[in-house]
């Protein structure tokens, strides 16, 4: 029998290759530690409150909670979509939350129509509002990060006055039901008569809403007015000259009644109004569609 001897490992070679997995060790745990302070570094500044400065919760359920504040009006004194929920806002619109939110809304709209027994006297009446009703402005929010970027009504202008505002399908649909049904359809925007007068009608036309009653812009009346004061007083004038208002569909509903405003208090404010149904649509977060004198 033939014994080889087995080859031991020089010292100086164990001694190099314990240095180098220590290096290696020590450059990892270096890299990692970094990692884990940069990420709580940038997760300390994005969950700080655009407005107040106050540490929030950064999560999807921090997002939810703010937009639903936002859309019942009950956030006040800011002026952009939080830095943290601006992908929670894009999602919302371009992943088929926003749709959907609408295609319930208008079954559910179609369900009090069918309900109705309407005259022959060709004075039953329903209202629709035009940005974000009837037309979307998603494109040109979108060039503004989804409410990243603070309301800037000279680009808004800019944008509406080219006319290529897409309709929203399931408005488009509702609209076509209503006039089939026999309804006066009047849209009312907050938009300048004198500015938007022609390039509103070719737009409407464009995306398909053809026979409506009238179109109503703001006049020069009017101007200066809120939302809510200009389109209360079109309604009055609208009940005065005879219609029967039966619906009313609008980013958010606010009515001035006994020159008092009211916004989503539905049981108590339809008591008093013309409008007996009114429905607010699914909407683009605010500041995306603020509620300004210009647009609403």
């Amino acid at each position: 029998m033939i014994l080889v001897k087995k080859k031991s490992t020089p010292p100086y070679i164990i001694s190099t290759l314990g240095n180098a997995m220590e290096t290696l060790m020590f450059f990892l745990l270096f890299v990692m530690s970094n990692m884990v302070l940069s990420t709580k570094l940038s997760n300390d500044h994005l969950s700080r409150h655009s407005g107040g400065g106050q540490l929030v919760e950064l999560s999807s359920s921090y997002c939810l909670s703010w937009r639903l504040a936002t859309e019942t009006n009950n956030l006040h004194g800011w002026r952009t979509v939080p830095i943290q929920c601006l992908r929670h806002v894009e999602a919302y619109m371009i992943r088929g939350q926003y749709d959907s939110d609408m295609k319930l809304i208008v079954d559910e709209i179609r369900n009090y129509i069918d309900q109705l027994v309407l005259s022959d006297d060709g004075m039953d009446a329903w209202i629709l509002d035009v940005d974000e009703t009837c037309l979307s402005n998603l494109y040109y929010y979108e060039g503004k990060r989804f409410g990243g970027d603070p309301y800037d009504p000279h680009a808004f202008k800019e944008w509406a006055l080219i006319g290529i505002c897409p309709g929203i399908p399931a408005i488009l649909g509702l609209f076509r039901n209503l006039v089939e049904s026999g309804f006066k359809v009047f849209l009312i925007s907050g938009r300048d008569e004198t500015a938007f007068g022609l390039v509103t009608v070719q737009n409407l036309h464009l995306q398909g809403f053809f026979g409506f009653q009238r179109l109503i812009l703001r006049s020069e009346a009017y101007k200066g007015q809120s939302g809510v004061v200009y389109k209360s007083e079109i309604r009055r004038k609208l009940v005065e000259e005879g219609y029967r208002i039966w619906g009313n569909v609008d980013k958010m509903i606010g009515l001035l009644i006994d020159g008092k405003q009211y916004s989503l208090e539905w049981s108590s404010l339809l008591e008093k109004a013309a409008v007996p149904t009114a429905f607010s649509i699914g909407n683009l977060p605010v500041p995306m569609d603020l509620i300004t004198s210009e647009k609403s």
